[in-house]
């Protein structure tokens, strides 16, 4: 490591604490979500204690590290059979094996949309019920690239996960009560592009820069699934969103030797560990109190709103979105017919 790049790991180090207490968006209680009892400091064990999720089934994409892993050991643990993705089979079935209770390893390679549909089908061949479709699965890039027409995080952190739900929204509509819960991230609001999604630049050509590319992707997770929310109103599913907070995962796994560095370093001064981080996440997939909230955006373990500002609540974006994302995944779509099923079964 040389001078320069010793003094950029000190300045991270040192601006750390400080970054935490800047002012940033205001967060605050959403007033038509109850408050929950817990909070930043809960862990997945904490808000699945005394859970019997015998018979659930959930998919957890990206399960083979991090808040994902920690997520499918728990849900495992409390009964629910698993389906734990990875980007090749053998990263799934390695960390499948670990874990104690019911798994399945399947591959799920989100930059490729015929992994997604051979993913897809292999859940569906199990001819049962999906009661929670977790889409944790994401990457920060680097430099610029084009997978299936546009930068590589929105292809991979949004477009992939669309085509998922897509592709299993039949099973979700089969479950008691299916869930979509997916990962997005603060730096939706906190980084986000200031016109919000670009649409005249979803390729990344007309500039690129790679921390509003992630925070890009991270604001199409949250509209994505607050469209997903307001077109499944009239049925059991639920679709929410949520920040998990800042945990020391290989998400910059492509990013430089000094960026890991400085994102590890941060972390560790104001982040959560792999526990906490995937508490919100089993928390918004199981909890019973959560049965009819949807369309919510969620931060430890709470239902939020953010002031300022920010593209959260833009529901006209959201239907513009849905709409080009469609059009960027269409020949892999499902033709889906809402099946006829009482709301009491």
């Amino acid at each position: 490591m040389d001078r320069r790049e010793f003094l950029k790991i000190s300045a991270v180090v040192a601006a750390a604490p400080a970054a935490t207490a800047c002012a940033g968006p205001d967060v605050f209680h959403d007033e038509n979500v109850t408050m929950s009892p817990f909070n930043e400091d809960s862990t997945a064990e904490d808000v699945t204690a005394g859970m019997d999720l015998s018979g659930k089934v959930a998919v957890v994409t990206g399960s083979n590290s991090g808040i994902g892993y920690e997520t499918m050991r728990v849900l495992a643990l409390r009964g629910a059979l698993v389906v734990g993705t990875g980007r090749t089979l053998a990263k799934a079935q390695e960390a499948c094996a670990t874990v104690q209770g019911l798994t399945m390893p399947v591959a799920l390679e989100l930059s490729s949309f015929d992994s997604v549909v051979a993913c897809a089908e292999s859940i569906r061949a199990l001819n049962v019920p999906v009661d929670m479709l977790i889409c944790n699965a994401g990457v920060r890039g680097v430099e610029l690239e084009i997978v299936n027409g546009a930068e590589r995080d929105f292809a991979i952190n949004h477009l992939g996960h669309f085509l998922l739900v897509n592709r299993l929204l039949d099973k979700l509509y089969e479950a008691k009560q299916g869930r979509v819960v997916v990962v997005s991230s603060r730096a939706a609001y906190g980084s986000a592009p200031p016109e919000g999604i670009q649409f005249d630049n979803l390729d990344g050509s007309h500039g690129f820069d790679t921390s509003s590319a992630y925070a890009h992707s991270k604001l199409a997770n949250a509209l994505f699934s607050r469209e997903l929310a307001k077109r499944l109103s009239s049925t059991r599913i639920t679709s929410n969103a949520l920040h998990p907070g800042v945990i020391k995962t290989n998400i910059a796994r492509d990013s430089s030797t000094l960026l890991n560095i400085g994102f590890s370093l941060y972390a560790g001064f104001s982040g959560k560990n792999a526990a906490e981080g995937a508490a919100t996440t089993c928390y918004v997939a199981t909890d019973p109190a959560l049965a009819t909230v949807s369309g919510r955006f969620f931060e430890d373990c709470n239902a939020v709103r953010i002031g300022g500002r920010n593209h959260m609540e833009d529901d006209e974006q959201a239907a513009r979105l849905w709409d080009v994302s469609e059009e960027l995944t269409r020949p892999y779509l499902a033709t889906f017919v809402k099946p006829e099923i009482s709301t009491d079964s």
